[in-house]
């Protein structure tokens, strides 16, 4: 997400570096930078403009704290005025402590309702919330079908409509049953529908005053940009809405719809689609999006990762082996494995401080084939090879290249791999972050 824009923002700051302060004259290339770069990012014009006045106003209206250079301040005044164009406040939703919660998803014909149903599910079955999942779309062939099937892969139940009965009513009866089955969440997928379309959107109207949803939003896709803005605030004069659901945010380089959402149609982004898999929603948190939009990374949302998939004691174990430099191929292998489980490389390193701003022949070194074919080499490996690294001569670095189906020459460069991380793991004790990204540079090249 938003490389364009973050690749963009950052050369604006770089002409700030060496000023001895901010001063009237020497911000202006930046921010006439900064402006360009929102306006290439798709951001709705009077946002730009709002978020400019803001910019500027600070910039010149505070004294620069001694311990940051003058880019350093107008970074943080960059991010502190993001955070107030994406929405400041409460980014929690709004259930009953008893009773089942409803979630009413709302848009246009494939803007992604059932998918991000699924999603939305696996949210929250992850922490222990039974949830039901509503087909109340009556009029797209097989769209009952392809909800059971999401229900059947995020693992939750899916209410079976009678025939014959209209949204409203699938609405009811499944709320019904929801109480009578302690469900906590229920999600009804709705028909996407036009605004033009009077009769479906009355449709949705009924729907919304017969079940009385908790959270209603509307799901938009990111890559259409400012042009989704008048169609939510439509939806939003007919059915009052809750906040707005970004899909497909992982394919949107530029941003303008993050950006121009809360600003345009006053409704918060409530969660973001950040890839194909039902893991792939974040919820949207306006201080770690200005972050990452500012190349700043995300350190809390990678830790949050981390720990959804990396098995406390294992990661206690593996530490302690690896403060007594006992950190083996089959530690490698399982540190890949976690990785993998986290998400797409790219973003994943997009939530590493500064790694955002590498170039893209850089962070392409890290693509998913080549994780892949390392693991393949790994998994060719005995687990006494994994434990013991300096057993594999010359005969078993060949069987193990013809296991993987790879050449000797990446397993011996597997190998140079894995003995410099031991190295830097080593070394990292003594000369602490700065030598373990030079030895992180090495074992880039």
């Amino acid at each position: 997400m938003f490389e364009k824009l973050t690749e963009r923002i950052q050369d604006a700051v770089k002409g700030l570096r060496g000023q001895g302060r901010i001063t009237e004259s020497n911000i202006q290339d930046s921010l006439r930078a900064v402006r360009m770069a929102l306006l290439e990012a798709d951001v709705h014009v009077s946002v730009v403009k709002d978020f400019l006045e803001g910019v500027k106003t600070k910039a010149l209206g505070q004294e620069v704290l001694r311990s940051l250079s003058p880019d350093q301040h107008f970074i943080k005044i960059l991010n502190d005025e993001m955070v107030r164009v994406l929405g400041e406040g409460d980014p929690r939703l709004r259930f009953p402590a008893f009773g089942p919660g409803v979630v009413l998803l709302a848009g246009l014909q494939g803007s992604g309702k059932t998918t991000t149903a699924g999603k939305l599910a696996r949210y929250f079955a992850k922490d222990n919330h039974p949830v039901m999942l509503v087909p109340a779309d009556v009029y797209r062939p097989a769209a009952r079908q392809q909800l059971e099937t999401v229900g059947k892969a995020v693992g939750v139940q899916v209410f079976q409509a009678a025939p014959g009965d209209d949204p409203v009513a699938i609405c009811q009866k499944a709320l019904e049953e929801a109480r009578k089955k302690g469900v906590h969440r229920v999600i009804l997928d709705t028909a996407g529908r036009l605004t033009v379309d009077e009769t479906l959107m009355a449709e949705l109207a009924r729907i919304v005053a017969a079940v009385k949803p908790h959270e209603s939003f509307y799901v938009a896709d990111a890559m259409t940009g400012q042009s989704a803005m008048a169609t939510v605030k439509a939806f939003h004069e007919i059915v009052t809405l809750t906040g707005v659901v970004l899909t497909k945010a992982d394919g949107d380089a530029r941003g303008g719809a993050i950006l121009s959402v809360k600003a345009v149609t006053g409704l918060p982004v409530k969660f973001v689609g950040v890839g194909e898999k039902y893991d792939a929603l974040e919820p949207f948190i306006p201080e770690r999006m200005a972050s990452r939009i500012l190349g700043m990374g995300d350190v809390l949302g990678l830790i949050e990762k981390a720990q959804e998939v990396v098995d406390e004691r294992e990661a206690t174990e593996m530490a302690e082996r690896m403060r007594h430099s006992e950190f083996t191929l089959e530690d490698f292998r399982g540190q890949l494995k976690a990785m993998r489980k986290m998400g797409p490389l790219q973003q994943i390193v997009g939530m590493l401080p500064g790694m955002g701003a590498l170039k893209g022949v850089e962070v392409s070194d890290l693509d998913e084939k080549r994780v892949a074919r390392t693991e393949a080499i790994l998994n060719s490996m005995t687990p006494y090879e994994r434990g013991h690294y300096n057993v594999i001569d010359g005969s078993r670095r060949k069987r193990i290249a013809r296991g993987a189906g790879v050449s000797v020459s990446e397993v011996n460069q597997l190998i140079k791999q894995y003995l410099t991380m031991r190295k830097m793991m080593q070394q990292l004790k003594k000369t602490g972050l700065k030598g373990m990204m030079r030895s992180m540079n090495a074992l880039r090249r």
